[in-house]
């Protein structure tokens, strides 16, 4: 399995986020803990919202020990209204200010679609479309009432929201996924005159645990995969972290609405 040549930065990063409040939700392993770990190398208080509270606790001792920010954990369970609500009002209430959230928590259910239930199909749609619409919802109304700097969103996509899946069958990840793109384009819409920021990054197939555990059951999995992207390679968490970076940085102060595909050329097939 070839995983390229991206080596990611030992302990600092292009971004400066000092002195700003940075919320990533299901930030406990792959893509969300490169993400925080990205934000907090460029200076960023970080918050790691999810549910794993040892694994998410963990986290922010090491990030705050290893790089230019802070980090510490918050329950948030996105699939709760409640929770992302006091959520919200906690990081708030304890820092004054939030000015990037990036919605990252997400699960998939590989099912044909004439096998998928009902309870499923909800769970997927809870967690992965209502749950980041009501995030941005509850952070982007704490960046609207701060000090008047604005903030920005980035949701974290995929590449199943423009193009079916191969060989595996999600059809409710992909329909969220797909949603979660036009909420990206009609929240930036709406937004914009109150300066908050709303892009998306679509990932392609990463090197996660998550990914790696399909490819135990299904060893030809990885093959049909890396046969599909013409980089011919995985996509390093930390590669995705640095596009979210992007995007949420001042670097990209004009930039709203635009969803970044970070596939290693995937979708150009």
């Amino acid at each position: 399995m070839s995983t390229g040549t991206f080596e990611k930065a030992a302990s600092t990063s292009p971004f400066d986020f000092r002195g700003k409040v940075a919320v990533v939700t299901g930030a406990t392993q792959g893509i969300g803990a490169a993400i925080a770990e990205e934000l907090a190398r460029g200076g960023a208080t970080v918050v790691i919202g999810a549910r794993r509270e040892p694994v998410g606790s963990a986290l922010a001792e090491r990030l705050t020990e290893e790089t230019n920010g802070k980090a510490e954990f918050r329950r948030l369970d996105v699939a709760d209204s409640a929770s992302i609500s006091e959520a919200a009002e906690a990081v708030f209430g304890a820092h004054g200010r939030v000015d990037v959230l990036v919605n990252n928590a997400a699960i998939a259910e590989n099912s044909p679609a004439l096998e998928l239930d009902n309870a499923a199909w909800d769970r997927t749609i809870a967690t992965n479309l209502t749950g980041s619409f009501l995030c941005a919802r509850e952070f982007g109304r704490r960046m609207v009432e701060g000090d008047g700097s604005g903030g920005a969103v980035v949701n974290v996509s995929s590449i199943r929201g423009f193009q079916v899946a191969r060989p595996e069958k999600n059809v409710a990840y992909d329909a969220a996924k797909g949603g979660m793109n036009q909420m990206t384009r009609t929240l930036a819409a709406e937004w914009a005159p109150l300066g908050v920021r709303v892009n998306a990054v679509a990932p392609g197939y990463i090197d996660t645990p998550a990914l790696q555990d399909v490819a135990r059951v299904d060893p030809g999995a990885i093959k049909e995969w890396l046969s599909q992207i013409p980089q011919g390679r995985l996509i390093q968490p930390a590669e995705v972290a640095r596009a979210v970076a992007f995007l949420a940085s001042d670097h990209a102060s004009a930039i709203t609405g635009q969803v970044l595909l970070a596939d290693g050329g995937y979708a150009l097939w």
